[in-house]
């Protein structure tokens, strides 16, 4: 592949107001690249937008838009053509998470979570990746989690779905050689952001030590800047080597090492 020249990319990016989108928003911004900014908090999204267009000299645009929608990649490449705005690479990264045991989650939140984290991620996805090829120079950036890699009591639903994640992004990977378009896959691993918030809990954790959203998007950029980067990558030594000791093991000693750690939180 040509070296990744981000100075000619439109980037999408979802889940764009706070967290690790606002800072692939801002390195991406830095290195010359136009960005389309979508989330449902209009205020944060038009505030950095201003910021980053001061900041860069680039084209922002931001987009206030409902990801668990019906149809939202439909509903996106809609309004983008209406204002006549054609990407070339797309970052998924919206999504939230959940905690507890599966038989007491709320319904309405679980819907709520598979159809931002899975639903949006395959249908964006699906939306836009010929126009990508057809560019034939951006990129396909889903962000899943360490958690895709094995089953995590408490967090059965979440990880479920970055589990598809992961496997949906692997085999673009495959389906997309040739093409000149990057797919990647990139589980950042335990990040300060708003997530745990949104969780409720710290122990969602399950431990491991906080990076920061700059150090998430610094390794993912590395990755993605490779002239021909791997299907899937993760951030930080600790983690790789995580996801790397649950390939070694048996399915149910996995999930065993997992409930004592993530069930023993819970109490």
């Amino acid at each position: 592949m040509e070296p990744l020249a981000h100075d000619k990319q439109t980037v999408l990016i979802t889940g764009a107001s706070s967290g690790i989108g606002a800072e692939f928003a801002r390195r991406l911004a830095g290195r010359g690249s136009a960005l389309v900014l979508v989330a449902r908090r209009a205020d944060r999204l038009t505030a950095l937008a201003a910021e980053l267009e001061q900041a860069h000299g680039v084209p922002v645009t931001a987009l206030p838009f409902d990801l668990s929608s019906e149809a939202p990649g439909a509903g996106l490449a809609a309004e983008l053509e209406r204002r006549g705005i054609d990407v070339t690479a797309v970052i998924n990264n919206a999504g939230h998470g959940s905690w507890g045991r599966f038989h007491d989650e709320d319904p309405e939140r679980l819907r709520h979570m598979i159809a931002v984290d899975v639903t949006a991620v395959a249908d964006v996805s699906r939306a836009f990746i010929n126009r990508l090829r057809a560019h034939g120079h951006g990129y396909l950036l889903n962000v899943t989690s360490v958690a895709a890699y094995a089953p995590v009591p408490n967090q059965a639903a979440y990880s479920a779905t970055k589990a598809f994640v992961l496997s949906l992004t692997e085999a673009l990977w495959a389906e997309s050689r040739g093409t000149g378009l990057r797919v990647l896959a990139f589980a950042p691993g335990v990040t300060r952001t708003e997530f745990f918030e949104v969780v409720g809990t710290t122990d969602a954790t399950g431990g491991s030590a906080y990076q920061t959203p700059a150090q998430a998007v610094t390794a993912a950029l590395k990755v993605l800047d490779r002239r021909d980067p791997p299907p899937s990558t993760v951030s930080g030594r600790a983690n790789h080597a995580l996801t790397l000791a649950g390939r070694l093991v048996t399915r149910r000693l996995g999930v065993t090492l997992a409930a004592a750690n993530t069930l023993r939180a819970r109490g």
